[in-house]
């Protein structure tokens, strides 16, 4: 469906994007995630055709966005972060004239119209001028706007932002909605949403692409960064020393209890260990109870923010996805013979 190759945007000494390269299949939802000023907007632009990158290719299609601009841009749907919306018009004119900026013809145009607005359940604002609608019914108006021509890929840039808890689950719905029948390609920064809605994660910072995986996968690949929380009745000195002889402690943090006499203890450990029951039995035969013990499992938004405040976890995790990838083509390599 999409294939970006080396995509670089450089605005003066800045690069917005750099060397950006990954692949989008058919009839998935993805998810575009990354901290302001990521280059999250900048790639959604060139993708579009919106701007032009200063090194690189985008297909889309098979057909490139630069050279091919008019074919590649009939398999896109776009809904920037601000829906570009007249708000002189009624909703019903809208469409219409967005419509025939898409070269739908007259013919297609009034069940299409219908169509979109049925899918976007805005049909009821139809005469309703566009500046007396809420946030949300504005969303709803440019993303009817999106789906004009039936595209098979949707591309929505931030389209929960400013919308209130309501307004956000009405347009979860309809993405889950689209992503029956188009590719979705969606940018936002708001990790819950971007959990609960797609198949596949992308996740960029500073102009790169750090992880590219499923929700469970990217959680599953940094699990060894889980942590096991501890309330022990002992002195620092005697917990450190029971500790030192476990193995797969990646690090160990103490530090004084709201509990008398106690000591709170964070563990890291290796690969996902699990050591409650260990711990458990060394603490209780050095008669040192164990006053709460809790396991922190990692999270989309942990997994988040370590990729994108720490490189080094970036580069380790991007390896690791490039491995599995080419184990499962050599799979189906295998097959294939």
């Amino acid at each position: 469906m999409i294939e970006v190759k080396s995509l670089t945007k450089q605005y003066g000494n800045t690069k917005a994007v750099d060397n950006l390269s990954f692949t989008v299949e058919q009839g998935q939802i993805y998810g575009f995630l990354g901290p302001n000023g990521a280059g999250k907007s900048t790639t959604m632009n060139i993708l579009t055709g919106y701007i032009a990158p200063s090194m690189g290719e985008v297909l889309i299609n098979g057909h490139n966005i630069l050279d091919e601009p008019e074919a590649a841009r009939k398999c896109i749907g776009y809904l920037p972060e601000i829906p570009p919306v007249y708000p002189e018009m009624t909703v019903e004119e809208y469409l219409s004239f967005a419509a025939g900026l898409k070269k739908i013809s007259k013919k297609e145009q009034e069940e299409m119209i219908y169509n979109v607005m049925e899918m976007t359940n805005i049909t009821s604002m139809k005469k309703r001028l566009i500046r007396n609608l809420s946030k949300g019914y504005r969303q709803r108006t440019g993303l009817a706007q999106a789906l004009l021509g039936y595209p098979e890929i949707i591309i929505l840039d931030e389209p929960m932002v400013g919308l209130d808890p309501k307004q956000i689950i009405e347009i979860r719905e309809l993405i889950r909605g689209l992503g029956k029948k188009h590719t979705v390609i969606l940018s936002s920064h708001i990790l819950s949403e971007i959990s609960a809605i797609c198949d596949h994660i992308m996740i960029i910072s500073h102009g790169n692409l750090v992880a590219s995986d499923t929700p469970d996968n990217l959680v599953h690949l940094m699990k060894g960064s889980e942590a096991l929380e501890l309330t022990v009745e002992a002195k620092e000195t005697d917990i450190r020393r029971v500790l030192d002889g476990v193995q797969r402690i990646d690090s160990c943090e103490v530090k004084p209890s709201d509990e008398e006499e106690a000591c709170d203890v964070i563990l890291k450990t290796t690969g996902g260990t699990d050591l409650r029951r260990k711990l458990f039995y060394l603490f209780a035969e050095q008669k040192m109870p164990v006053l709460r013990m809790q396991q922190t499992r990692i999270s989309l938004e942990d997994v988040f923010l370590e990729l994108t405040d720490n490189p080094v976890a970036a580069a380790g995790q991007k390896a690791e996805t490039d491995k599995k990838k080419r184990g499962l083509f050599a799979r189906k390599g295998e097959k294939e013979e």
